[in-house]
């Protein structure tokens, strides 16, 4: 019999599920959703009472690379009906700007995720076979034998039920409590960086509706229109500027931008809501799998969010999950084997992506490869495309850097000569 440990009432052994999922964000709900149309039992559990909750520290950008699964999901549309904005990227160096030719440039998602994540979540209760638990936390996990079986979830009224299934899915972000619980491997990778920001009317800024980030080398700073004509404005500046960011977080962010090179008009705009910020961003990459689990989303890898992938990595790995164990799920193989499809899925996708993030986040400058390849995309359209590429998450590192460093270094030759 599984283990539970029980100082409160347990409700019933409850019903039998193919899958729990605990956290009923963007990579827990993208999960479910794909779960319950294969055929299969899902429960979704949030702590969040509230079907309308939403996660607030975030810039709600999301990366071209994630459409696809987005769309997969039936879930384009609608945002796009209820205002997302489909924006090319523009990044500012001191070389100059890197744009893509308009024609190539990859587009990715602006959607608040006030908006987005209501969205998402109702999709998921209304996809037949899910079961929405709100109000509801994960305590504790089950276990047969060495295989982890389902969680004891409690509500608000401490009321206790066992949800049983024969996946356990981890979708409760950054500091996720099922990963606490498994026990599962985690590397941490410090963070040298602070995030605010905030939405603002007022003037569309240059390139909207568009997104602009500035590489200040080594701050950073972004505006990123959205919905309902506002606009996303954040910085990330090194915790030396800490201070000034603490004592008056919408003064020092205005500041900020004002103060970049080809500002956006934030001096002419108005905060709709409190600036607000993040201190402790530290990486974390965990073992993605275990015997009868697996993390998605941020309780998989939790990466500086300065290069905007949380959000389609929620999605991704989401779909990716759901891809590898299906076949299991349904009788086809084992779920050892789903399972290790996916952990192999997971590190093929995005190792090599949070190798070069976990390096820039401690808010080191460019390195000379670094400074060679910006550079050169500021000067050459073709190695933009291959930046883009690479920044947006739609090529892996060993894809991009054959044919990006021999183009740079070429481009860089020549711009001297020329000179």
């Amino acid at each position: 019999m599984p283990s539970t440990d029980s100082h409160s009432p347990i409700i019933g052994d409850g019903p039998a599920y193919d899958a729990v999922v605990v956290g009923g964000s963007l990579a827990g709900c993208a999960a479910a959703i794909q779960l319950g149309r294969a055929g299969l039992r899902v429960a979704l559990v949030e702590k969040q009472p509230d079907p309308k909750a939403y996660k607030r520290m975030c810039s709600h950008f999301i990366q071209a690379s994630g459409v696809p699964a987005i769309e997969r999901l039936g879930l384009l549309e609608p945002m796009e009906a209820t205002g997302a904005l489909r924006p090319r990227m523009h990044m500012w160096t001191r070389w100059g700007w890197i744009e893509a030719p308009p024609e190539r440039a990859a587009r990715g998602l602006n959607l608040r995720r006030e908006v987005l994540d209501p969205l998402v979540r109702s999709t998921a209760a209304e996809t037949p076979g899910v079961e929405m638990l709100l109000g509801w936390s994960a305590e504790r996990l089950l276990r047969e034998g060495g295989t982890f079986a389902g969680a004891v979830v409690r509500n608000r009224e401490g009321e206790e039920r066992e949800l049983r299934a024969r996946l356990t899915v981890g979708a409760d972000g950054r500091d996720s409590k099922i990963a606490e619980l498994s026990e599962v491997p985690v590397k941490t990778y410090p963070h040298n960086r602070i995030a605010y920001g905030g939405y603002f009317e007022g003037p569309p800024p240059q390139h909207s509706p568009d997104s602009v980030i500035w590489f200040l080398d080594p701050h950073w700073a972004a505006s990123f229109p959205t919905d309902s004509g506002l606009n996303f404005y954040a910085a990330m500046p090194t915790k030396e500027r800490l201070p000034e960011f603490k004592r008056d977080p919408e003064a020092a962010l205005v500041k900020f931008l004002a103060d970049v090179p080809e500002p956006p008009p934030i001096r002419d705009s108005r905060a709709i809501e409190p600036v607000i910020g993040k201190i402790d961003m530290t990486n974390r990459v965990r073992k993605p799998v275990a015997p009868g689990l697996a993390l998605i989303g941020d309780a998989a890898l939790a990466a500086d969010p300065l290069f905007g992938v949380g959000c389609g990595w929620a999605f991704q790995s989401a779909e990716w999950l759901s891809d590898s164990v299906r076949p299991a799920l349904q009788g086809e193989e084992s779920l050892e084997q789903g399972l290790e499809h996916y952990r192999r899925r997971h590190a093929r996708e995005l190792r090599g992506h949070a190798f070069f993030i976990h390096d820039y986040s401690n808010g080191r400058r460019f390195n000379p490869a670094e400074r060679l390849m910006f550079s050169a995309a500021a000067r050459d359209s073709r190695s933009a495309e291959l930046m883009e590429a690479f920044g947006t998450r739609q090529i892996r590192p060993q894809q991009m850097m054959p044919r990006a460093l021999p183009r740079a270094l070429a481009v860089n030759v020549r711009h001297a000569l020329a000179r």
